[in-house]
């Protein structure tokens, strides 16, 4: 097995509205509920109107630099460093690279970027005429040329991964501190043309580093309000056998549950949530586990009963969703998301709330929010910090126990 430390990204600002903006950015969401965020049609951009009345689009610049979590890399030979964002959402292992304009690796320096120079690997080859794309909702984007080269993630080396290298990155891009993104979803989402390209974990299956009947990743991430649980709250990536040890404090069997990955994604069946031992029927009945987002969407209804369970919450227009106060953690409610045909994974009460609003109002912004029009829900970090998460891409199933945590109440 590989195990990889995962690095929380110091310049990260928590701040709920953008982190929201993200997720309905990346997967094209329109928001069902008036308010600060919205789309004049479903093929329109996400708009937001500000608090002087004027309207205008969200842009990237306006979400960007929301990888809470980012984890090193090594590429090419001699192995130039890179961290990166581990993201299940997507299958595009691209970074930034010399080929950018100087002045944008200027920008990127400034910010401490860790830029792959392709003279400097004796093992990098270029692909000929194949390309890469990747586009947001509100046009901006990366794009560039493909290579190849060896990369190492923990200790398993993959020989000559395809490599997405950018030639053009939009202007918010310059103000991220992460080098790139590594795809860890199915490859049916890969944007090289004309021939997209296998994932590092497709190719690690491929030249035997994964065993046979461990073709499969795993991540816990903890949080920073977990610094004084047993774990922590550190946080890691592993690739090849899951981590018994984690399972054995657990208490718990893995809860295996077959996901649909006909969309490119981690989906698995989740139709019910529990809130104080009330049970709630999801009407969407699924769920994608998305590393990537740090959030958690979910449906409408869902969101209203549970908010309607927190004295105080409400949903704040002017913000753009759900709000609560931050104070009295040890009053919210019991919250269980089910998890395939009858495990239920508890969401901790301190894991309730993502920011404190700016405002001096006492009010944080929800973890959980609306997921609009979509027909699933959205698993993202707010999920992922309360459970040890296993991707079995073997066997095509997603496993989970529950994170064990002394202090869900932040105490």
């Amino acid at each position: 097995m590989s195990r990889i430390p995962i690095v929380r990204n110091s310049d990260y600002r928590l701040n709920g509205p953008k982190s929201y903006a993200y997720a309905l950015i990346k997967y094209n969401l329109t928001p069902s509920q008036p308010g600060k965020f919205y789309r004049e049609n479903a093929h329109s951009k996400l708009m937001m109107k500000n608090t002087d009345g004027a309207h205008a689009i969200v842009t990237a610049d306006d979400v960007m630099n929301d990888s809470f979590y980012t984890c090193p890399v090594q590429v090419g030979t001699p192995p130039q460093t890179l961290d990166l964002n581990l993201d299940s959402g997507s299958s595009d292992l691209w970074f930034w690279s010399t080929k950018l304009d100087k002045r944008v690796q200027r920008a990127g320096k400034a910010n401490e970027v860790a830029i792959f120079d392709t003279a400097k690997s004796s093992t990098f080859k270029p692909v000929p005429s194949s390309t890469w794309r990747i586009t947001y909702g509100d046009g901006s984007g990366a794009s560039g040329i493909v290579g190849t080269d060896d990369i190492q993630i923990g200790d398993i080396t993959v020989k000559g991964q395809a490599i997405e290298l950018a030639t053009k990155i939009s202007s918010s891009f310059q103000n991220q501190t992460s080098s790139g993104l590594l795809g860890l979803a199915w490859g049916d989402l890969n944007t090289v043309t004309p021939t997209p390209v296998k994932t590092p974990v497709e190719n690690m299956i491929a030249q035997g580093s994964l065993p046979t009947d461990a073709q499969m990743w795993s991540c816990y991430l903890g949080s920073v309000k977990d610094i004084n649980d047993p774990d922590h709250g550190n946080s890691w990536y592993l690739f090849g056998p899951h981590d018994k040890s984690v399972v054995e404090a657990s208490g718990q069997e893995i809860a295996w549950t077959p996901i649909d990955n006909t969309q490119g994604f981690w989906m698995f069946d989740s139709d019910a949530a529990t809130i104080n031992g009330q049970t709630l029927e999801l009407p969407e009945g699924k769920a994608m586990a998305d590393t990537g987002t740090t959030l958690m969407l979910c449906d409408d209804k869902f969101c209203q009963a549970l908010y309607d369970a927190v004295d105080g919450a409400r949903f704040d227009p002017q913000v753009g969703g759900w709000i609560l106060p931050s104070d009295n953690i040890d009053k919210r409610p019991d919250l269980k998301v089910k998890v395939g045909a009858d495990k239920y994974i508890t969401i901790e009460k301190e894991q309730l709330s993502w920011a404190e609003l700016e405002d001096g109002s006492g009010m944080s912004f929800g973890s959980i929010q609306s997921n609009g029009n979509a027909p699933f829900a959205i698993f993202g970090d707010t999920f992922l910090q309360c459970c040890y998460a296993i991707f079995d891409v073997g066997n095509q199933r997603f496993g989970c126990v529950q994170r064990p945590d002394p202090t869900p109440a932040g105490k």
